[in-house]
């Protein structure tokens, strides 16, 4: 792979932590590539009665990029297509296991994250892929950094956005009281308990995996609107609306896998995607962060760019979660561009 070109001048080393380049406060909206179809899809069998949808868009002889999508329990999207440059790239989509289009939808059944490693792996090697660039946001990049440190000589670079590495104190603010989003958001924290007794909110996670997971087809779908509700709630800074409306079949899906994963602490050890972050030396990144990310706060990009040299952070001023704000979306197609323009 060629070197990267120069860091631009904005981008400066901090003798207090990793170099990192702030985005402009405001500019005119970006815009994401024109929308494409596939031009190839299909299942693949990933075992463990597991089948996995899959497609490739753009340029058949460009750079293999993989988008790897959030949750965990979320899907791919027509829109994830246009991160990247058709002409230069070819993109390569998948929905993990239970999600989106791959079947059976919302299965449990043997879906951990070293089970979406195998996936990732076989998916390469069903595609005729040497090494590809990974893009993921939050979960997307909590997998792509599992992968990575698991299979470097396969990646050839990385963007990604809200790094979340499945760490307590990670969880502990999204999902205990005091943990600080309640603190941001005590309105939408109210809504949140609301369904659960005072007995059982010391551990929130595992009540609401008892309600997504018990049977009841009522309380999970009451449950699976509550949980989702939560995030939606913390994702922007934006006024939008949500992704699905209650009672969606996706927002059971997205609950009863996010949950499962996160009951599980993700099927990580305590501070392993940090720890291992070595296994990353060589592999150019650029991570996106919103400053005001309250789903994936700062200090996690923070962390794993004082331990990756190659990756260069870009703090946006003005950012939160969701990868379609204007300054996110803006870093995020540079990132893509800028790596079409080096590898």
């Amino acid at each position: 792979m060629n070197a990267l070109p120069e860091r631009p001048a904005a981008l400066h080393a901090d003798l207090r932590g990793p170099a990192y380049a702030p985005s402009p406060l405001p500019s005119p909206a970006p815009e994401r590539y024109p929308r494409i179809e596939p031009y190839d899809s299909g299942f693949l069998e990933a075992g463990d009665g597991h089948r996995l949808y899959w497609e490739k868009c753009g340029n058949p002889h460009g750079t293999p990029a993989l988008f790897l999508h959030g949750g965990p329990g979320g899907g791919c999207s027509k829109t994830d297509r246009r991160w990247f440059d058709p002409q230069k790239y070819c993109i390569v989509l998948f929905d993990q296991r239970g999600c989106g289009r791959s079947m059976p939808q919302g299965s449990l059944h043997a879906n951990t994250t070293q089970h979406l490693i195998d996936d990732i792996e076989k998916l390469r090697v069903h595609c005729g892929v040497e090494r590809w660039v990974l893009m993921g946001g939050s979960w997307g990049a909590t997998l792509a950094l599992a992968y990575g440190q698991r299979f470097p000589e396969r990646v050839r670079a990385m963007v990604l956005r809200g790094v979340f590495m499945a760490r307590r104190d990670e969880l502990r603010w999204l999902y205990e009281e005091g943990g600080g989003a309640s603190q941001l958001f005590p309105d939408a924290w109210e809504q949140f308990i609301a369904p659960i007794p005072p007995a059982e909110r010391g551990d929130l996670i595992g009540a609401y995996y008892a309600r997504l997971t018990g049977g009841d087809a009522a309380l999970e779908i009451a449950a699976a609107n509550a949980w989702c509700a939560w995030e939606d709630r913390l994702t922007t800074l934006l006024p939008a609306p949500p992704a699905c409306g209650p009672g969606d079949p996706a927002l059971l899906t997205l609950a009863r896998i996010e949950c499962h994963y996160f009951r599980h602490a993700a099927f990580l050890a305590e501070g392993q995607l940090l720890a291992d972050a070595h296994l990353l030396h060589g592999i150019p990144a650029t991570i996106v962060q919103g400053r005001y990310d309250v789903i994936a706060p700062p200090v996690s990009a923070w962390d794993l760019a004082r331990a990756w040299p190659q990756a260069h952070l870009r703090i946006v001023p003005d950012g939160a979660h969701a990868s379609g704000e204007p300054g996110n979306l803006r870093q995020l197609i540079a990132a893509t561009d800028g790596f079409a323009a080096s590898i």
